[in-house]
């Protein structure tokens, strides 16, 4: 993978993430996104279970078909950025599923 690939990725997840926050963080605020509820939370959680999916096609590849070796990073630091904003991403997406499963299940207010 070419640092113009991982750059796309890096802001694809950054995306992902502001899309995470932004969801959750209306819903704090508001009581409710399309007017129903269990709406709200099914759109919640397919949403989480999306933006998780990215990170989780990343840790595969890394771990199973050795696609990122490391020729791909510059040095151990982006390595290491890489995988904290993977981590970041799949800890936002466990929040929208969180917040989007409490809207399926119950009424909050």
């Amino acid at each position: 993978m070419d640092r113009q690939r991982l750059g796309r990725k890096n802001i694809l997840l950054s995306v992902l993430i502001v899309v995470g926050i932004a969801y959750s963080g209306f819903l704090s605020f508001e009581p409710t996104l399309t007017g129903k509820h269990e709406l709200d939370g099914m759109i919640g959680v397919v949403l989480g279970l999306y933006i998780s999916s990215h990170p989780a096609a990343h840790l595969v590849e890394m771990f199973f078909y050795r696609r990122a070796s490391r020729h791909q990073f510059s040095s151990k630091r982006s390595l290491a950025v890489w995988l904290c904003l993977n981590v970041l991403v799949l800890l936002i997406s466990g929040i929208v599923i969180f917040v989007g499963t409490t809207r399926l299940i119950g009424q909050i207010e």
